[in-house]
């Protein structure tokens, strides 16, 4: 197959990825149904053959009819809906990995900064840190081909590193410090990837769990954290979707069954054919089926996400906090097709326990408006004023006992938090695009790892601060990367970049659990959670 350059695909993959691919609901399924009277697709799939036949055969110029039939498929499926897509043979793996469990490279984690390829950490016993890369390593080149100063993309990276477990790779690395490029072998190995980013105490009492996605094994990491935060005696319980756009959907429901107890509805689906109309109930005991429960969403909220949030709030079992979440109800299967290619075909819709229908309005064969929606709530004041959420009254439904929620885009939350803005300034953009507070961290975190791996993760919390010292060398790097230092804006972002130094350096010596036990301390969302328990535990008992 020829290669297919700068096709419409490959433009808007990175969107359709994010809140397409990994958003999307799997279910299996062997076989098409019965067609709708009238309709006779062979007679279409004729027509088709034979105009690519006469392209190929007739037509003055040579045709990529491999790139023709490509975009034939996809104009045709965006007459359907938002979420029926084709994925390419070339996108196939990287449509994929968003979804595994594990994956065959390396075993770093890193970031694109200024075209260069940064190791921003290494996965623990893993082949690179087995070989001694280090986080803040820059690499120059993959097996002696100049990968610095071009314009990579993930997908270049996965290329570059990833590959069969046994094969050898070689990296030239530039480390601060060195002079010369320091060269290392790496023998790529099966390393795991987890969609349960935390699993922690907040205080004696509360427990706080973040899923980042509904992966192959996220229920099985998502239990793993709920037996040990009992053993630590955990009695109520905050459970972050922020920013989760979904996944499989049989994981949402065995995570929602562990808040539910009895048969209770968790989600149902509705399509054409019969047998896509499916009901999941409660089946097992789950492990906090009692307990204040607070699950946290916000527009990055979709599809897995949805059904858990839905789940627990139509049945009056938790309460939701945040901001509407992303509205995205439409089940796909997907179909593998003879080239390696995909096809994720729209077969059902689905609906809360209380007939509600998560998906938010879309017009066919309008793609656009419906990529643009996120920024026109922004627009609308949707992300900071909850009067601008208007919901249509004919679309009220009841909880289980008696609380009225509302249809036609997304989980409304019970109680409203505002995006927070207040430290956003061009400054703090700045020290962004250009990694500033990232390599900074990795920086220091080089310099001081012996120190700081012997203080106690508690003492580190309690006690270590971001001096302005440190700052000032943050700066300094700024402005020697072209982040010119802007006073008033550093004024008014100062305690946000030092919270996001010190959860940084925490994650670099105490993973994530370091990193969202000080992350939490300033995260506006949370800190309104953790004072609305109260309200938490009357809806559970139904005294609201």
């Amino acid at each position: 197959m020829s290669e297919i350059k700068n096709s419409k695909w490959a433009i808007r993959l990175p969107l359709i990825v994010a809140i397409t691919l990994i958003g999307g609901i799997f279910i299996g399924a062997k076989m098409f149904g019965n067609e709708t009277k009238g309709n006779d697709p062979l007679r279409s799939a004729n027509k088709f053959r034979d105009i690519i036949h006469y392209i190929s055969s007739e037509y003055v110029d040579t045709v990529n009819t491999e790139e023709l039939t490509d975009e034939a498929i996809t104009k045709m499926l965006e007459k359907l809906d938002p979420h029926s897509v084709y994925i390419p043979p070339k996108d196939i793996d990287m449509a994929k990995a968003q979804l595994e469990s594990d994956f065959e490279g390396i075993g770093i984690e890193f970031q694109i900064m200024k075209d260069t390829l940064l190791v921003s950490g290494v996965i623990p016993t893993g082949p690179s840190e087995q070989v001694g890369l280090n986080a803040g390593d820059k690499i120059m080149k993959v097996d002696d081909k100049n990968i610095f100063n071009i314009k990579l993309t993930n997908q270049d990276v996965f290329k570059y590193l990833r590959g069969k477990k046994g094969t050898k790779v070689k990296v030239s690395i530039k480390r601060r410090g060195v002079a010369k490029l320091m060269d290392f072998t790496i023998t790529r190995d099966k390393i795991p990837t987890f969609s349960v980013d935390a699993a922690i105490m907040i205080d004696e009492q509360t427990g706080y769990i973040k899923v980042n996605r509904f992966a192959q094994k996220t229920y099985e990491e998502f239990k793993k954290g709920l037996t040990e935060l009992k053993a630590k005696g955990v009695k109520r319980m905050v459970l972050d979707l922020r920013g989760n756009p979904g996944g499989y959907m049989d994981h949402a429901t065995k995570m929602a069954d562990e808040f539910l107890s009895g048969d209770k509805m968790i989600v149902f689906t509705k399509g054409k054919q019969s047998r896509y109309n499916q009901e999941h109930r409660c089946y097992i005991p789950g492990d906090f089926e009692k307990g204040a429960v607070i699950v946290l969403v916000d527009e990055g909220s979709a599809s897995a996400s949805e059904i858990v949030s839905g789940a627990l709030q139509d049945n009056d079992r938790g309460l939701v906090v945040g901001r509407r979440s992303f509205g995205k109800g439409l089940v796909q299967m997907p179909i593998p097709l003879g080239d390696n290619s995909e096809l994720r075909l729209t077969i059902s819709r689905y609906y809360t326990p209380s007939g509600r229908s998560i998906q938010k309005p879309y017009s066919k064969g309008d793609g656009d408006s419906y990529e643009m929606d996120l920024s026109n709530r922004y627009k609308k004041g949707e992300f900071f004023n909850q009067d601008s959420i208007k919901f249509d009254k004919k679309l009220q439904f009841k909880t289980s006992k008696g609380r009225t929620v509302y249809g036609g885009g997304g989980i409304m939350p019970d109680y409203f938090v505002p995006r927070d803005t207040s430290m956003l300034t061009a400054y703090l953009g700045e020290l962004y695009n250009k990694g500033i507070i990232r390599e900074y961290t990795l920086e220091y975190i080089f310099a001081n790892k012996k120190e700081l791996e012997k203080m106690p993760f508690e003492t580190f919390k309690k006690t270590f601060d971001i001096t302005d010292a440190m700052l000032k060398d943050l700066i300094a790097m700024g402005e020697k990367e072209g982040a010119k230092f802007v006073e008033k804006d550093y004024n008014r972002s100062k305690e946000y970049i030092k919270n996001q130094v010190k959860s940084l350096i925490a994650r670099g010596v105490w993973k994530n659990e370091g990193f969202y036990s000080i992350y939490l301390e300033k995260d506006e969302v949370f800190l309104q959670a953790m004072k609305l328990f109260d309200k938490a535990e009357k809806i559970e008992k139904g005294k609201f």
